[in-house]
């Protein structure tokens, strides 16, 4: 293993190595790839994946599959990528038609949505990107769907509020749980990576505007030793900013806004980085070469007197503005 990989290529490996299927594999070596750091000493891993996936590549087309893209391969973009994942008919569609622009076909009758379809949800100057996804059934998930739900940063599991909640949270926990997969409301950083199948999630009850009293209270109390249940509300907005705070929380990342010395700094595009991530870290980011480069940084920032010079080694905070010096 190449030192200095991202979480991001980490979960990925992890998720590669639990995968069950080559479709599954294949999305997660694609990830792999794209999240690897581009420098000369991952230029043999680099090979070694552009290989596996050319073998598994190879083996699609001998068993006389698609050459077809592969519609579970989703790049993330944006602060993380919340996977939702829930029965037909439990508001997945609504609540990504409610948060962003996405096209997505919102309808009463079940398996409207047939591929996954990803939206841009911003809240001031930051973006999550949340996935629409076909419906689960306790006898069916659609191939391929796994390997995404295993590389998702945070799995929101869907209920309709005004449905029968328990049987959809335990029908949609047990079809993750049956194929090794656990959901617990921990920031994604505070995980257990003891416990590889873990991953960071949580219940999303929409529709909280027609739930009988006391139905999500009950739900809540269900799980409150492992998951969060959020009560939201596409057509009234009941709840939505208190989600996406928490979402914001659960995927454990600052934004960090940058400036060229003598310019004012751009806050229209923030980079958003792990806690506890370096100004080293931003560098890198910006550009593979710059660390090399940087002889310092100046920041501003919460506990910081303006224009502070630091070292590649200080730690970012949210909302800090960092001038990197060459």
């Amino acid at each position: 293993m190449p030192t200095n990989v991202t979480p991001e290529y980490e979960r990925a490996e992890r998720a590669y190595r639990e995968a069950s299927t080559d479709d599954e594999k294949l999305a997660c070596l694609r990830q792999m790839l794209s999240t690897v750091p581009k420098h000369k000493g991952t230029e043999k891993l680099q090979a070694d994946i552009k290989r596996r996936i050319s073998q598994l590549r190879k083996a699609e087309i001998t068993k006389g599959k698609s050459r077809s893209a592969d519609p579970f391969h989703l790049p993330k973009s944006g602060a993380g990528q919340v996977m939702l994942v829930g029965l037909p008919n439990t508001g997945k569609s609504s609540l990504v038609a409610a948060t962003t622009n996405a096209s997505v076909k919102v309808a009463e009758y079940p398996f409207t949505t047939a591929m996954p379809v990803p939206g841009m949800w911003q809240h001031e100057d930051v973006q999550i990107e949340l996935v629409d996804t076909p419906p689960i059934t306790a006898e069916h998930m659609p191939t391929g769907m796994m390997g995404a739900v295993r590389l998702a940063d945070i799995i929101a599991i869907t209920v309709d509020a005004a449905g029968m909640l328990l049987d959809q949270s335990e029908t949609a926990l047990g079809v993750l749980e049956g194929r090794g997969v656990t959901l617990r409301t921990t920031p994604c950083n505070e995980l257990d990576e003891g416990h590889r199948s873990t991953q960071c999630g949580l219940i999303v009850a929409t529709r909280s505007d027609l739930a009988a009293a006391g139905d999500i209270a009950t739900l809540r109390d269900l799980y409150a030793d492992h998951l969060e249940t959020w009560a939201i509300s596409a057509a009234t907005g009941e709840g939505l900013d208190g989600l996406f705070g928490r979402l914001w929380e659960l995927l454990a990342v600052v934004r960090v806004y940058t400036k060229l010395p003598g310019k004012p700094a751009d806050f229209d595009k923030p980079y958003t980085l792990p806690v506890g991530s370096t100004v080293g870290d931003l560098a890198r980011l910006i550009h593979r070469e710059l660390p090399g480069k940087m002889k310092f940084a100046r920041i501003w920032g919460d506990g910081r007197y303006d224009g502070q010079q630091v070292h590649r080694t200080e730690v970012l905070r949210d909302k800090d503005v960092v001038e990197i010096r060459e």
